[in-house]
């Protein structure tokens, strides 16, 4: 499919360098600097682009160029057509507001959460169809989406990702007589979608669905899309209720994933001050405040009991002690799950800074 969106794309280019064609590239340049003179309002800009697709194609339909054209001869042209303009406005058009990027972060966030405890039986997909190498290939095609611009080129990457889970399904079905239908493919879909954490998921598929030529986005297309749509509306309403997992289970899990991703995000926070500090010797805010933090755990003055002995105990300091304790283990073993989450370098890093502080 990439192949021939190539071919569309360099014979549309061909066709436009003939002098008979001036019209026609005259049409297409004042329509991409028209774009200029409009705030972004993506449903108004793809009304504003569909109806353009729809022009050209009369005006490709009539020209001369294509008086002997077939009916192939003239999507290979609007291909091409489409590829040019999109990828000329897609700065334009592509997660133009900071309530979009918001979005696409929130929902990629949540899909790093769910990365680290989500299992396939978590979504009732059946064993049968528990096949890591497909559910690769089919995560590496949805991940390509994003370093597209021309919209066909996004839902080829979609439609790709589909067909490789619909074989799957096929040859389940076949090789082990069971029945796999569309009820199993949106659970796979989800998972591999969660797999991939495709980036900017939300902005492609709002892309795709407003630019991609209205004609193209039907049947096969419009299926595998909109399976994709609905995966990415699970994930985001995605509760303890959406899977097959108990409620208290998912809550914690939830918990230990977010703190797992806290520590990370300040690991690497201290790593770029670090490498920071290195370049132009000098100490960020966030390093003093450790420093600090460090040197007040070390005095002990944030913590009265540090320096006591038995003797210097009171009866009434029994429950203020207990109550410590319980919030110490349950604080701890919460971290204990949290850095289990890490990475084998992510846990050495981490060690060598609390070396470091503590030196």
């Amino acid at each position: 499919m990439e192949g021939s969106s190539s071919t569309s794309f360099h014979d549309f280019l061909h066709r436009m360098r003939h002098p008979s064609s001036l019209d026609l590239v005259r049409a297409i340049k004042s329509f991409i600097v028209s774009f200029s003179f409009y705030q972004p309002k993506p449903e108004n800009d793809g009304k504003r682009v569909q109806d353009f697709f729809s022009s050209m194609e009369v005006a490709i339909r009539n020209h001369p160029l294509w008086a002997t054209a077939t009916e192939q001869d003239i999507d290979c042209a609007m291909e091409g057509l489409e590829k040019y303009i999109m990828t000329k406005l897609f700065s334009r058009t592509f997660c133009t507001s900071l309530e979009e990027a918001k979005i696409n972060h929130e929902i990629s966030e949540k899909i790093t959460l769910l990365q680290t405890f989500l299992k396939p039986q978590h979504l009732d997909i059946q064993p049968v169809l528990h096949n890591e190498s497909s559910w690769l290939l089919a995560e590496k095609e949805l991940q390509k989406m994003n370093a597209f611009k021309a919209p066909q080129e996004k839902l080829s990457s979609i439609m790709n990702c589909c067909t490789v889970i619909n074989n799957l399904l096929l040859n389940a079905a076949m090789s082990e007589h069971v029945p796999a239908g569309a009820d199993d493919f949106l659970p796979v879909l989800i998972y591999v979608t969660i797999k991939a954490n495709p980036p900017m998921l939300h902005s492609n598929l709002k892309f795709t669905k407003l630019y991609r030529r209205q004609t193209k986005l039907i049947s096969e297309a419009e299926y595998y899309f909109t399976n994709l749509v609905s995966a990415k509306t699970f994930i985001i309403d995605l509760n303890s209720k959406s899977l097959s997992m108990d409620e208290i289970k998912f809550e914690e899990c939830m918990q230990e994933a977010k703190l797992a991703n806290k520590v990370r995000n300040e690991l690497h926070s201290t790593c770029q001050m670090e490498h920071q500090e290195k370049n132009d010797c000098m100490l960020s805010n966030t390093m003093r405040n450790k420093t600090l933090d460090v040197h007040i755990l070390q005095d002990g003055s944030s913590y009265p009991y540090m320096e006591a002995k038995s003797k210097d105990l009171a009866i009434e300091d029994v429950d203020v002690l207990l109550h410590h304790y319980k919030e110490l283990v349950s604080k701890h073993t919460i971290l204990c799950k949290a850095i289990n989450c890490l990475t084998e370098l992510e846990k050495e890093s981490l060690l060598h800074q609390l070396e470091m502080q503590g030196a």
